[in-house]
């Protein structure tokens, strides 16, 4: 019986051993596999200088509402950030009163035609009637002569009564002159008045048919339209513009960027200005499309510090990159960062930035294993706000990304657990 007894204790007492080292084993296990880990790259490392900034157009073409045309209201606007090519109509204003008024301007001057044409007629006929008694008065005169020529055939009486009918007739004779010229000059005033009216009347048709024309405002050139605030109701509450405004005369409705001039602007820090010159290579990512890496090439630094509105202020300089291909997803001021590109190392070995700690003042990478975690002392060459490049590791191994607590670690974990023991 005590046989069986001390039999059943030893295999409790081996179960319970055998138990122990599966659960320090499966937590080592964890412990190497809990914490996120990355592998050392080999391969090109890119030094860099990381700023801020968003799109710009370097040529863009403004809306503005026409001259010299009123009630503009907007009834059709095509949408905000849509697609518009050259000659397209992106504006329209309410032309009802405009078409309106033509129409009284077209009859207004059908009328002044008419008028006019009437004045021209009767001038006519009074012309021909003054015509026709200006050549009696002259038969009546060549009569007159006449009769005075032939004096010496007759009486004293008889010649002087035919030198009474020859003034007679010359003074009807002016006197129709006379009247001829006063009808005649009558009648071009009145043609000229008439005219004038009509020319004023046919004016106010072009004018009318002008506004017309202009409610319709076509693109310059093909782009992007965005639509600019409407200040009408205060700076306050300015809202881009849409169906149903109010537009004044002049009024910057909207802007139609180049997207072919498109290029970054990039704050970039006192520190690094003097890091980076025109002609580095860049890398811009967009925050709204974070899967989009458009090259690029620096192509201007701003030579004065910029001070910025924040508090505290800051003080910035700016830096254009060009895009080497457009996208046409890309929009003015849309923000990102540019990575300006200032040296490259071939073949070196990194790490993320996150995998770098620092232990009794020296960089150290904790390397993963089956059984834990190691620190392991390395060199840095050069850093950038995602990786650092390194001395002393090999390509393909795992560094972890978070610093282990000392119990997880080996073999400064196997020191400790040896204290526990």
């Amino acid at each position: 019986m005590k046989l069986k007894s001390v039999l059943k204790w030893a295999g409790a007492l081996l179960f319970s051993a055998a138990a122990v080292v599966a659960v320090l084993r499966l937590r080592e296990v964890r412990a190497a596999t809990a914490l996120p880990t990355a592998q050392v790259r080999k391969g090109e490392f890119l030094v860099i200088t990381r700023c801020r900034g968003e799109l710009r157009s370097r040529r863009s073409v403004s809306i503005t509402a026409p001259q010299n045309v009123p009630d503009l209201r907007i009834v059709w606007l095509a949408a905000q950030n849509s697609l518009v090519k050259e000659g397209d109509v992106v504006i329209r204003f309410d032309q009802s009163s405009a078409k309106q008024q033509l129409q009284e301007k077209e009859a207004a001057q059908r009328q002044a035609q008419a008028t006019l044409d009437q004045a021209v007629a009767e001038a006519r006929i009074t012309a021909e009637a003054d015509r026709l008694a200006l050549s009696a008065a002259k038969y009546a005169v060549e009569k007159a002569k006449l009769e005075v020529s032939r004096q010496e055939l007759l009486s004293v009486l008889d010649a002087e009564t035919a030198k009474v009918n020859l003034e007679s007739a010359q003074q009807q004779e002016n006197a129709q002159k006379a009247t001829v010229g006063l009808h005649e000059a009558s009648a071009k005033s009145k043609t000229s008045s008439l005219t004038r009216v009509l020319e004023q009347a046919q004016y106010e048709v072009d004018l009318t048919k002008s506004r017309l024309s202009k409610m319709e405002v076509r693109s310059p050139l093909s782009g992007v339209i965005v639509c600019q605030p409407n200040y009408s109701q205060g700076w306050m509450n300015a809202k881009p513009f849409k169906v149903g405004d109010q537009a004044w005369p002049g009024a910057t409705i909207a802007v139609i960027p180049d997207l072919g001039t498109l290029e970054m602007e990039g704050k970039v820090e006192e520190i690094d200005r003097g890091r980076i010159e025109a002609g580095n290579d860049v890398k811009i990512r967009l925050d709204s499309l974070p899967e989009l890496t458009l090259p690029g090439k620096l192509a201007e630094m701003s030579t004065m510090a910029q001070v910025s509105f924040e508090w505290p202020p800051s003080y910035s300089f700016r830096a254009y990159a060009k895009l080497d291909s457009a996208d046409t997803r890309l929009r003015p001021e849309m923000n990102g960062s540019m990575d300006v590109i200032v040296n490259r190392l071939k073949d070196a070995i990194s790490v993320p930035a996150k995998a770098v700690f620092t232990k009794d003042g020296k960089p150290i990478v904790y390397l993963a294993s089956a059984g834990g975690y190691r620190p392991h002392q390395v060199e840095v060459l050069a850093r950038n706000p995602d990786e650092v490049a390194l001395k002393g590791l090999a390509a393909g191994s795992e560094v972890t990304l978070v610093e282990p607590e000392a119990d997880e670690t080996s073999p400064a974990a196997g020191g400790k657990k040896e204290a526990k023991k």
